[in-house]
């Protein structure tokens, strides 16, 4: 089998490369041009409400005068965090419930794995909707909710890449000289299993955003007069007609970050198949 060198492949694909480059735009973009902008997102300027795209106000403003480019970047970070912290509580959890899982036996297996199918027999906006009613609309809870989501799916990622790994002959080798069942996981299987676990993260995230999105559209996520970019589809729904950049701006904000992390996922996905083959 030829050796196909990794950078070569990820230089290669396309999807890959623009995933990488959408995704680091919006993040840097959220990170840096609120400083250097300066500009207050709660700020109304009540002489410029519904103001059209201008110099001044490069995606125009909302029914309150506030600029709507500042507040799109900070629902960005807001997007980001619940995204980013969501998707790694669960990988903290899932992954080793996964390996413990895919490693041990049946029994344990069973112990492990279904309590937490219970939790993939809900639909996820539905499960989160329910947590965030319950335990509160703060974006801490918003983020615990997520996590609980994509728990069950790293898990059961995670085992499958094991179930896979496990009867490899490096394993083989490795329990041959004695090495004890945690190194064995630690050391040999789950390195050689995280590849479409890091696929499975990276999409995930766009689903998490979509779902912190819906949540704020409906009053569950973030709360007013912090900037989200669903409350910000709600808050101008009634506008969109007369002032269409008030929801055309944060819609396309989250469709070009869900892209993104979808193209991310992809990318992803080609380059480690590609590479095994």
């Amino acid at each position: 089998m030829r050796h196909r060198s990794p950078m070569r492949l990820v230089l290669r694909n396309r999807r890959l490369l623009a995933g990488v480059l959408l995704v680091a735009t919006v993040v840097l973009s959220a990170l840096l041009l609120p400083v250097v902008l300066d500009k207050d997102p709660n700020f109304g300027d009540f002489s410029a409400t519904l103001a059209s795209p201008s110099a001044d106000h490069l995606f125009g403003t909302d029914y309150l005068g506030r600029d709507i480019l500042t507040r799109v970047l900070y629902g960005y970070r807001v997007s980001l965090l619940v995204a980013l912290a969501s998707v790694a509580i669960a990988v903290l959890i899932g992954a080793p419930l996964g390996l413990v899982a895919g490693y041990f036996s049946s029994r344990i297996d069973n112990l492990t794995m279904r309590p937490l199918d219970l939790l993939m027999a809900f639909p996820p906006l539905l499960l989160a909707v329910t947590l965030v009613a319950v335990f509160g609309t703060r974006t801490a809870v918003t983020i615990i909710a997520l996590a609980i989501i994509y728990v069950p799916i790293m898990a059961r990622v995670t085992r499958g890449s094991v179930v896979a790994v496990r009867h490899e002959e490096f394993v083989d080798a490795a329990k041959s000289i004695g090495a004890n069942s945690g190194r064995i996981m630690t050391r040999h299987i789950l390195p050689n299993s995280m590849s479409p676990l890091v696929v499975q993260a990276s999409i995930s995230m766009g689903i998490a955003i979509l779902i912190e999105a819906a949540l704020s559209f409906i009053g569950l996520g973030t709360q007013p007069p912090d900037p989200s970019l669903g409350s910000m589809l709600a808050e101008n729904k009634d506008f969109m007609t007369d002032a269409w950049w008030t929801v055309t701006f944060p819609g396309l904000a989250i469709m070009s970050l869900v892209l993104g992390f979808n193209l991310l996922g992809d990318g992803l996905r080609e380059v480690i198949s590609a590479q095994h083959r």
